[in-house]
């Protein structure tokens, strides 16, 4: 479903999973659920925020690295020259 971009089988497979004997797996359905449409169009839709979410933690390494050795000025020279 993931690499197919399949998210219009989501509701079959929750029905699947739901009637098998896997409560972990229940918990995650009725999760999915909870969130249909924004999961249905995570599953459909051919974009990603995966490229913005590498940069977060890049950026976030980089601003845990220097805690308490310098400012704001010097953390964004890093956070630009790299």
């Amino acid at each position: 479903m993931v690499c197919d971009l399949g998210g219009d089988s989501l509701p079959a497979w929750t029905d699947a999973v739901r009637t098998d004997d896997l409560p972990a797996l229940h918990a995650f359905a009725d999760g999915l659920r909870r969130d249909h449409q924004a999961v249905t169009a995570g599953l459909t839709l051919p974009w990603s925020s995966g490229p913005v979410e590498g940069h977060v933690n890049r950026i976030k390494m980089l601003k845990r690295q220097m805690y308490g050795r310098a400012g704001f000025a010097l953390l964004r020279k890093r956070v630009l020259l790299t």
